[in-house]
């Protein structure tokens, strides 16, 4: 009987250990190659991982992404599978979580970690028969209070690198790390991994995912999903951009905003055909329907405000008007309205959108921009000055300060325009500080030219040089500049200016007029002579009257 008992025993361990070699056998199904690729296609790095999950999930190491534009894997099967996007990465570990474009075969994650002196097994990559071999964990040291950061005092092949230990149930515990100085081995705890999700939004600006090209996985939520939508616009990668669109749409087919991103852009490729496919899906999908004819009526309204020189048969101001009144009908908003009456000022008929504009300027979305449609409705009109300025002030009024910024510089346009030169000056100075001093090259010009008027030299001189230097390749600036320096008698300086601009349009007639000026004013009046007779040569019929005056 005690023979018996003793074989029975026997059998029941060389059966437990059978069972766990079969399960750290099955996990090696799980691990497979990595190869990253540059922009140009050529091989960035290899590496290895493993599977976490049947739909595609994976984990490995991070620094072959680092500059990568696409990766593939090759599981044990030697099935190739492209890296979809990224769920997440750490630098400092070195560890990352990606997902691939099939189905695939993983291995459980163990959700306790291995001890000190603990039996773990180093699982190798092979179609044939993987590599196998049994490891003693030297030490564990702890971070962030719950993982595992295992050292290992055994060597292992660089063809290794990311292969996967697992305990003898077959349950993966970390990814095989060499040290950098050699010696010693290292496995980042895989729960720590296994943990990355992308969540917000603004994730897709981290500076770790930002250092690969190949896109993060959008957020579960829509709102998350919807930034980060938005953020990725921002991208210069256009494969990039339209990935993040895709998957945007597969994800959630029932929001507009996938739908029209993606027809915005194709519009900009002149694909229209493709985006009004897009935004007939959308209104056939999108469970809101009037956001889905609002979208459309603003992508038409769009392309026949920005690319009216390239007809599309199907589109047209009227479609966009029909699009935005269906809105309206399945949801009587505001929003809706004023998107028709911008449409209706655009077909010219003033009166009707000034009804409009200011119809909506006695509902909730009361704001700026309708008082500022209907000044121009009145301007087109022919109003009185005194009803345009009136809108015009309401337009400046009906929000706070800080969003002001456009109407202040609407009405100082106007009141330019009329030859109200101060106040003009006074309303471009107060949006020049609500910009912070980030006004567009053509706005410091405008306020230069009414400083000029003003005799307000020294602002003009400020102002005009400002515009230079947002746009150094623009002529008349330099020429303007340069003109203002020889009023001030400063010309030395006007020739400086004018040989730039002179150096920009060798054909630019007043350069030469304003150098022959700058050249007399100097006391070089052959020179200067010799300039005038060059503008005049190139057309400018006010030379022959300066020669005559100056010879």
């Amino acid at each position: 009987m005690k023979k018996i008992r003793i074989t029975t025993l026997l059998l029941a361990m060389l059966f437990v250990c059978q069972q766990g070699i079969a399960q750290i056998q099955k996990a090696a199904k799980a691990v497979f190659t990595l190869t990253t690729f540059d922009k140009d296609g050529g091989i960035l790095a290899s590496s290895h991982g493993v599977f976490v999950s049947a739909d595609g999930d994976a984990i490995s190491t991070w620094t072959p992404f680092v500059g990568a534009s696409s990766a593939v894997v090759i599981d044990a099967s030697g099935r190739k599978m492209n890296v979809k996007y990224m769920l997440g990465a750490n630098e400092i570990y070195d560890v990352c979580k990606f997902k691939v474009d099939g189905r695939t075969t993983p291995a459980p994650v163990s959700q306790s970690a291995s001890t000190a002196n603990s039996k773990v097994w180093l699982v190798g990559y092979s179609v044939d028969k993987p590599a196998i071999s049994q490891r003693s964990v030297q030490k564990v040291e702890q971070f962030m209070d719950k993982y595992a950061y295992y050292i290992f005092s055994d060597n292992a092949p660089d063809n290794a690198s990311s292969c996967p230990f697992v305990n003898q149930k077959g349950e993966v515990i970390g990814l095989l790390q060499h040290s950098k100085t050699g010696g010693e081995l290292y496995a980042t705890d895989a729960r720590f991994i296994n943990s990355f999700k992308i969540e917000k939004g603004l994730s897709i600006n981290d500076a770790v995912l930002r250092q690969t090209g190949i896109r993060m996985a959008l957020p579960d939520r829509l709102e998350e999903a919807t930034l980060a939508l938005m953020l990725s616009a921002q991208s210069s990668d256009s494969i990039k951009r339209a990935g993040y669109v895709s998957d945007f749409i597969l994800r959630f087919p029932q929001s507009t905003e996938g739908y029209y991103r993606r027809a915005a852009d194709y519009v900009s490729q002149n694909l229209f055909d493709q985006a009004a496919a897009d935004m007939e899906n959308c209104i056939r999908n999108a469970s809101a329907k009037d956001e889905a004819h609002f979208c459309y009526s603003k992508l038409i309204y769009e392309k026949e405000i920005y690319k009216s020189q390239t007809p599309y048969q199907a589109w047209s101001l009227d479609k966009a008007l029909e699009e935005a009144r269906k809105a309206y009908e399945i949801n009587p908003s505001p929003i809706y309205q004023h998107q028709q009456a911008k449409i209706i000022y655009t077909q010219k008929d003033f009166p009707k959108a000034y009804d409009l504009f200011m119809a909506l300027t006695k509902t909730p979305i009361r704001n700026g921009e309708l008082f500022y449609g209907a000044a121009q409705c009145k301007m087109q009109l022919k109003a009185p000055q005194n009803e345009i300025l009136t809108l015009l002030d309401s337009a400046v009024n009906a929000q706070p300060k800080a969003n002001s910024a456009p109407y202040y510089l609407a009405r100082g346009q106007y009141l330019a325009l009329v030859g109200e030169t101060r106040k003009a000056v006074d309303d471009f100075n107060v949006y020049d500080t609500l910009v912070i001093g980030r006004g567009s090259a053509e706005f410091y010009y405008l306020k230069y030219q009414s400083e000029v008027k003003l005799r307000r030299y020294q602002q003009a001189l400020n102002d005009i040089a400002h515009a230079i230097v947002l746009n150094r390749a623009e002529p008349t600036y330099y020429a303007e500049m340069a003109n203002l320096q020889i009023r001030i008698n400063k010309p030395e300086d006007a020739i400086k200016t004018i040989d730039i601009c002179i150096s920009l349009a060798p054909e630019y007639a007043d350069a030469y007029l304003i150098k022959g000026l700058a050249l007399i004013q100097n006391k070089q009046v052959p020179d200067g002579i010799q300039q005038l007779q060059k503008a005049k040569d190139l057309g400018d019929p006010r030379a022959q009257e300066m020669i005559d005056k100056y010879k």
